[in-house]
């Protein structure tokens, strides 16, 4: 079996200028804060950010966009991080927002392959505009096309040597989505067992789509 447990430091060969970086969480629940970490303190740059939201200036992937290192947010929401909002006024960052359930769907479509969605949100609002509109059976729909990154870093409670995830409870949210839709995916994990050690109807990620696990009580 593939020895899948890598320190923090190895996950900086990975880091690139200019890469998308797909990042779990939901306001910072459930979001991988040491591999974020890894980012600042490697000064990658020129970002995409993929993710639910900015979290804060001081939590979750906020301190990348208070740290001036992402170019393009693709979220649902910003309104908890104020910087992202300055430099999107300022024009110092682009931002594409996308409705929740729509960003979701997005992701999933990169994971599966799929050439899109088709969706009602957004229909006759600011959302359409530049998107291709499709009717069926007299409803119209907006054709959403599918997002995937270079790398999703996760958060898992628990994994096994081979990279089977667990979740902790809401912290889940859109931590399996994202690592089905990456070239790369890294997880931070709180703890690591043996294969075999979690009953196979308690994985939540299978270890076949996680490349890395980054276990912080050591190497």
């Amino acid at each position: 079996m593939t020895n899948k447990q890598v320190s923090l430091e190895q996950i900086t060969g990975y880091l690139k200028d200019g890469m998308t970086i797909m990042v779990g969480g939901f306001l910072a629940v459930g979001t991988p804060e040491s591999l974020i970490q890894a980012i600042i303190d490697k000064k990658v740059l020129n970002l995409t950010l993929i993710a639910n939201d900015t979290g804060f200036p001081d939590k979750g992937v906020g301190r990348l966009v208070v740290n001036r290192q992402v170019k393009t947010v693709i979220a649902s929401h910003i309104g908890t991080n104020p910087e992202t909002g300055k430099q999107m006024i300022a024009q110092e960052l682009n931002v594409e927002l996308v409705p929740q359930g729509t960003l979701a769907e997005r992701v999933r479509c990169g994971g599966a392959g799929l050439g899109g969605v088709l969706t009602p949100t957004g229909v006759g609002t600011i959302v359409e505009t530049g998107k291709q509109k499709l009717s069926v059976a007299g409803v119209d729909y907006l054709l959403e096309t599918p997002l995937r990154a270079d790398i999703a870093l996760i958060r898992a409670k628990k994994a096994d040597k081979a990279g089977n995830l667990v979740y902790d409870q809401s912290a889940r949210n859109f931590n399996p989505l994202m690592a089905m839709a990456a070239d790369l995916v890294i997880a931070e994990v709180d703890e690591l067992v043996e294969v075999g050690e979690i009953a196979p109807d308690e994985v939540m990620t299978p270890g076949v789509v996680v490349d890395k696990i980054v276990y912080l009580g050591g190497c």
